[in-house]
């Protein structure tokens, strides 16, 4: 029971603090916030996603190409133009790197107004860092594993935060239904957007972009959006409006 609590917890505060922290304000700048919830934030992603922890700027960057190339060949990971899940993922993290390590630079309207903290993102990126998060999942699962199928999950803890995005990328742009018409590929994929935090909404959010509220129908519910509400409610961040 403690790990399948275990892992239920990394899985979802590794999501919230992707769809909230890389996607909706690195990427999109959806809420404002000061700059001491902006690095108190920063520290959650660090922490949560560990071993898979991916870095706001080279992520925004990313993003805001997927946006503006969205299911063309120009499209960072498009699910149109791969075999597989694993080969999407490959080019992504390829690409991911050039960004990342400041080996190409990116066009003028996707740099800028991203967060950055030079000394987290040294710390989130280094292999002590990886493996110390690796070796902690990995001895978390021998004091408290009670069978041996819950080892298997290790891989998740693992790669988390790049399979996240594998599941949105691939699955919301190949799966489900539309509501929009954004010449693209982009679907709804109800019910699983429960489990990935609203990042499912892909047609709804690739219509309005911007907006922090990813659902559109009655019938739809975005899980991060109430989250937001409340951070707006309590002054810890502020919601732009559309």
């Amino acid at each position: 029971m403690i790990i399948l609590i275990f892992f239920i917890a990394h899985w979802f505060l590794s999501l919230f603090s992707q769809t909230f922290f890389l996607h909706r304000y690195s990427s999109h700048k959806m809420f404002k916030m000061e700059p001491f919830w902006e690095k108190f934030f920063y520290l959650i992603l660090l922490i949560s996603q560990g071993s898979s922890f991916l870095n706001p700027r080279a992520y925004a960057i990313l993003h805001r190409m997927h946006h503006a190339y969205s299911d063309t060949e120009k499209d960072p990971h498009s699910p149109h133009f791969f075999k597989d899940v694993f080969g999407m993922m490959i080019a992504t993290k390829n690409m991911y790197m050039d960004y990342l390590k400041y080996k190409i630079e990116p066009e003028p309207a996707f740099r800028g107004n991203y967060p950055e903290w030079p000394l987290v993102d040294r710390i989130g990126d280094s292999w002590i860092w990886r493996i110390t998060c690796g070796l902690f999942y990995i001895g978390f699962y021998i004091a408290f594993a009670e069978y041996w199928w819950m080892f298997l999950l290790l891989p998740i803890h693992f790669l988390m935060g790049p399979l996240h995005g594998a599941i949105v990328n691939w699955c919301g742009h190949k799966y489900g239904y539309s509501n929009h018409d954004n010449d693209d590929h982009s679907k709804n994929s109800l019910p699983w957007d429960f489990l990935l935090m609203g990042e499912l909404f892909q047609n709804n959010h690739h219509k309005k972009p911007n907006s922090p509220k990813f659902s559109s129908k009655w019938w739809e519910f975005d899980p991060t959006y109430p989250v937001m509400k409340v951070l707006h409610w309590m002054h810890i961040i502020r919601i732009r409006k559309v």
